[in-house]
């Protein structure tokens, strides 16, 4: 009977509780918004979420940001304010509710939001989630709210200077808690956004829903134990060593409103097709939309998580460090129940930048100055970030910052994890893998041009020669150009050549190159286990159309010649093995190379040995099962596109060919 009791009892609390929860309401405000220049008379339509150039563009007052040069004419938008506006009614239900709050779970960076002409919030983190109480504020009709982003540029550039003759390295974005990509990197344009993106909500409760039970049901370690040589460094996950196979993740769009749902399954399900099982989300960009996670979740892809520290060193003051402990344990939060995460990362590349980058002679840093910089950086990433994350989830490992040495230092290939830019940057050859190979290389790659299909959607026919203005404009690595002719150079065709080559035909041989790079380094990499216990290739994805490291293009995320590369190097079934035979001296012949179309397969015939056979259609820009493969002679190979095609026009073309006609 007293059993009963107690049941009944509990019972009846769930109900409670349930039925409390079950009414709670939410609205979503993303009707009916406009926006226009701070001050200015012309208002236009908003769309929410979405960021200023975004709404910039649909309004058609500015160009396609990402054709041709356009990136260069559109930099005064960054250095405006901006004012958002709508007008919304509450229903008599929801102003019955003990608790009414608005939500903001993104603006983008500095604003001001206003509701009946009463300052109710001044936000300064796009990675924060902002609540307000606004029960007394709402009335039945027509509320108006408003937000005013201030230009992110102009306050960073007004704190750096305020803070002369201390200099933070290396740019003043350093100052501000916004996805440090908008303000340009190595493979990315500078557009440094501002807006609502992520929608905004009404929740009108009575009692708050309990939190979300934190459960997760596997065991994470990151092992790191002294060794003969150096130390360890590799994943446990339910007490059995993982090898880790994947790519480095940046945010899939330089508008991130425009990242949709299918977008992230294409990108996440071109790593699961490409047989990687981790992905690294790099420190430079933002904490991904739950989806992302979802499908991570889903196809068993393993998450190193970056916070979103990258290549710079932080400010010291309180406000800061409050305004980063209130934003790591909010995403640590949202994001801890997704089993796929395996590891909270402080930052990207920050210690061994400056250590290494030159930063104390570039930026004339005095002693003192250096001494304060490296205190406040261990008092963020050693001491609090670790402290904060272990209050909220205390069952994943951290680590300080990817990595703790430079490429160039030997420890870089015997203790931690490894970002070993030797190759590229050190223009070493791709055979110096061999003796230079990490524990955990957790970057690595060779640029190319993007597909031709992408240079032809952002260029002009009269752009499409090499070394055009408006190619430089989408090659943002610092002497991108030179670094790929010597790389072509050794591997694949004489530099007096290069300069003759038309464009269709170069972006063929770059992609060619970073195929040939990327298949080797794995090959590599994968023979030294246990030695070596992951390697995970920069970059999967880009964020517009360009020449980078990414292995998939920015339009339809296509693969590039290096997805099928690297899709073949991670197979379980089967170790890749290494060629270091340079391409330009193989003997080659004309291959007389056929094909036979049936439905959506292609059959693809050589008489003699064909190299880097690349098959297009007119007009596809999706996957092929296969693409940028050998064909020995007489060998026939059959590929498969996606979807049905009515008259595919076929073009085939293989390395003789090209190397031929030079």
């Amino acid at each position: 009977m007293n059993y009963q009791k107690k049941l009944h009892w509990l019972i009846c609390i769930y109900i409670a509780n349930f039925t409390s929860v079950a009414i709670a309401q939410n609205v979503d405000l993303k009707k009916n918004w406009i926006f226009r220049e701070e001050k200015k008379l012309q208002w236009y339509p908003a769309s929410v979420p979405g960021e200023i150039h975004t709404d910039l563009l649909n309004n058609k007052e500015i160009q396609d940001p990402f054709f041709r040069n356009n990136e260069k004419d559109l930099q005064w938008i960054e250095r405006k304010n901006w004012e958002y506006k709508t007008t919304f009614d509450v229903a008599a239900v929801m102003l019955k509710k003990k608790n009414i709050e608005l939500v903001f779970d993104g603006l983008d960076t500095y604003a001001s939001v206003y509701l009946n002409n009463q300052l109710i919030l001044k936000a300064d983190n796009m990675f924060r989630q902002w609540r307000v109480d606004v029960k007394n504020i709402l009335q039945s009709e027509e509320n108006d709210l408003v937000i005013v982003f201030e230009s992110v540029q102009n306050v960073v550039d007004s704190l750096a200077k305020k803070d002369l003759p201390f200099v933070i390295p290396d740019n003043p974005r350093a100052y501000v808690r916004k996805a440090q990509y908008h303000f340009g990197w190595d493979w990315g344009p500078k557009y440094t956004t501002c807006g609502i993106w992520k929608t905004p909500r009404l929740e009108a409760y009575d009692k708050k829903a309990p939190e979300k039970p934190y459960v997760l049901n596997r065991k994470i370690e990151l092992v790191q134990e002294p060794e003969i040589l150096g130390s360890s460094f590799y994943f446990k996950i339910d007490g059995k060593p993982v090898y880790m196979k994947g790519a480095n993740y940046i945010p899939s769009d330089a508008f991130l409103s425009r990242v949709t749902k299918k977008d992230y399954e294409k990108i996440i399900l071109s790593a699961k097709e490409a047989n990687m099982n981790m992905l690294r989300v790099w420190g430079g960009g933002i904490y991904e939309d739950d989806y992302f996670y979802d499908l991570c979740d889903k196809y068993g892809i393993n998450v190193w998580q970056d916070f979103m520290f990258a290549g710079t060193m932080v400010p010291g003051d309180k406000a800061f460090f409050d305004n980063v402990k209130a934003e790591v344990q909010y995403q640590v939060k949202r994001l801890r129940h997704h089993p796929s995460i395996v590891l909270w990362c402080g930052n990207n590349e920050s210690d061994e930048a400056f250590k290494n980058w030159g930063w104390m002679k570039n930026f004339k840093i005095s002693k003192q100055d250096s001494t304060r910089l490296w205190n406040d950086y261990k008092r963020l990433f050693h001491d609090s970030i670790p402290k904060w994350v272990k209050e909220v989830d205390g069952k994943r490992p951290y680590l300080s910052s990817s990595p703790l040495y430079h490429w160039s230092k030997p420890k870089s290939i015997i203790e931690g994890d490894s970002h070993y830019w030797g190759v590229w940057w050190g223009l070493e050859d791709i055979e110096a893998v061999r003796q230079k190979t990490g524990r955990f290389v957790s970057e690595y790659g060779m640029l190319s041009m993007p597909n031709y299909t992408s240079l032809e959607a952002f260029t002009l026919p009269e752009d499409r020669y090499l070394y055009s203005d408006v190619l430089k404009a989408h090659l943002k690595s610092g002497k991108g150009f030179e670094k790929l002719e010597s790389y072509l150079n050794r591997y694949f065709i004489d530099s007096e050549k290069i300069k003759k080559m038309n464009l269709e035909d170069y972006t063929y041989l770059t992609q060619c190159l970073q195929y040939y790079a990327i298949k080797n380094i794995v090959a590599i990499h994968r023979s030294k286990t246990p030695f070596n216990m992951g390697t995970l290739v920069w970059q999967l994805n880009d964020c517009w159309p360009t020449a980078s490291w990414s292995i998939t293009d920015y339009y339809n995320r296509q693969p590039k010649a290096s997805w099928y590369a690297i899709k073949e190097a991670y197979r379980d079934d089967k170790m890749p093995e290494a060629d270091f035979t340079h391409p330009k001296d193989l003997s080659l012949e004309e291959p007389n190379i056929s094909w036979l179309i049936k439905g959506n397969k292609v059959i693809v015939k050589a008489e003699k040995q064909a190299k880097y056979v690349y098959v297009s259609i007119k007009g596809y820009t999706g996957k092929w099962s296969d693409n940028y493969f050998d064909l020995d002679a007489g060998q026939e190979k059959e590929i498969s596109f996606e979807g049905i095609i009515t008259k595919p026009e076929i073009k085939i073309v293989s390395l003789f060919e090209v190397l031929g006609r030079y």
